[in-house]
């Protein structure tokens, strides 16, 4: 039987099945097409991967939304794509165009000449600009979601932040976030 099988089946008829339930699956399993990202530090290299991560999720046609809490919710203020700024201390993971010690990366001026020359490569390679970023993820209909309870500890008010954020708890994004399978902590 098991021969018949092999002799009747081709790769492509094996592939088309596989992708047929596949895609069947998806439509009951909402939750397959749903994506819940926190974005809890405000660095210039930790503002990047929440916002590619949710453009590419809804450029994907997946229900997206980003939860900024703690130093994340820099990256929804008006003024912060001016004022991000990355640390060349304590990051070992960080390229520097020549060797140097730490002692020397602490000193006064290197997080201003590191942010420049790490906005300088990104424009080289044409990454999208944070503000871009944004814009894509906004128009993509991906839900911005500020952190209450950190807005008050740190005693920001809406309107700190751009338009089209949403404003709302841990518990209201872990209801959101339990519909998801795909949820990751940036």
């Amino acid at each position: 039987m098991a021969v018949e099988v092999a002799n009747i089946l081709t790769e492509s008829d094996v592939r088309r099945i596989v992708h047929d339930e596949v895609a069947e699956a998806f439509k009951r399993d909402p939750a397959a097409k749903r994506v819940c990202l926190i974005a809890s530090k405000g660095s210039l290299d930790w503002t990047y991967p929440p916002l590619i991560l949710a453009s590419a999720a809804a450029a994907a046609g997946m229900e997206t939304s980003i939860f900024f809490t703690f130093y994340g919710l820099n990256i929804i203020r008006r003024d912060f794509p001016e004022k991000v700024r990355v640390s060349p201390v304590g990051n070992p993971a960080m390229p520097m165009p020549i060797p140097m010690a730490d002692s020397f990366t602490s000193l006064p001026g290197m997080k201003a000449f590191a942010t420049a020359q790490m906005k300088a490569k990104f424009k080289k390679y044409g990454v999208a600009s944070i503000r871009e970023l944004i814009s894509v993820c906004r128009d993509s209909g991906v839900r911005l979601i500020a952190c209450t309870m950190t807005m008050e500890v740190f005693r920001l008010k809406q309107s700190d932040f751009i338009d089209g954020v949403e404003y709302g708890g841990a518990g209201a994004f872990l209801s959101e976030a339990r519909r998801a399978h795909v949820t990751l902590f940036i």
